[in-house]
């Protein structure tokens, strides 16, 4: 049986800079009736478990460890025993949030996960945050982006740690370069295709500068 997608809506807060902001995060669960895997542990941890349900979870990847993305980490790991899986640019973001709690192993470029099946190829894909990291899964003609890619354009790049033109390099390079037909699924709001998004990156760029 293939994989499936199931999505989920967590709402809470983000924090960065001094300032906090109400946010709404996407929970991707990619498996099958048996083992799933999360992307992004965001807010709620007992909600992420009850739609993993009795499933085996294989892992906690954090797109990039912006505290809304990865505060209810550490307690969906203590509830299921699945690792937390985080790129090492990203430990001093962070160590932000959880001083205490190391995660418990590293995303590389071109790491390959397998859930149900189907494999996810990490991307990292600096900008937004320097461990930030896209997940590729072919067969299921997705990316899912974090905070990368949004429908619209670029995630934002204002605040500490992020840098406007690397994430343009890590869009052009290593997101627009897939079928334009993948689905982009992202950190926060709606979905969108590579093809609908390739034709804007000179307009990113240009209302960037």
């Amino acid at each position: 049986m293939a994989a499936r997608i199931d999505h989920l809506v967590t709402s809470g807060t983000f924090s960065l800079d001094g300032g906090t902001w109400e946010v709404d995060n996407n929970v991707w669960i990619v498996g099958d009736d048996s083992e799933a895997l999360v992307i992004d542990a965001a807010h709620d941890a007992a909600a992420i478990a009850a739609a993993v349900g009795d499933r085996r979870l294989v892992a906690i990847v954090c797109t990039h460890a912006h505290n809304d993305h990865i505060d209810a980490a550490p307690a969906l790991a203590a509830r299921t025993g699945a690792p937390v899986l985080l790129h090492p640019d990203d430990l001093p973001l962070w160590k932000r949030t959880h001083p205490d709690r190391e995660p418990d192993g590293e995303l590389a470029d071109g790491r390959v996960l397998t859930v149900a099946g189907t494999e996810l190829t990490v991307l990292h894909t600096p900008g937004h945050a320097p461990g930030a990291v896209c997940l590729y899964a072919p067969s299921l003609a997705t990316v899912f982006t974090g905070d990368t890619l949004f429908q619209g354009g670029p995630g934002a790049t204002g605040r500490s740690f992020s840098h406007f033109p690397t994430i343009i390099d890590s869009i052009r390079e290593r997101l627009l370069s897939l079928p334009p037909e993948t689905v982009v699924r992202t950190g926060h709001g709606d979905s969108t295709t590579v093809g609908a998004e390739a034709p804007h990156l000179q307009e990113w760029i240009d209302r960037g500068h």
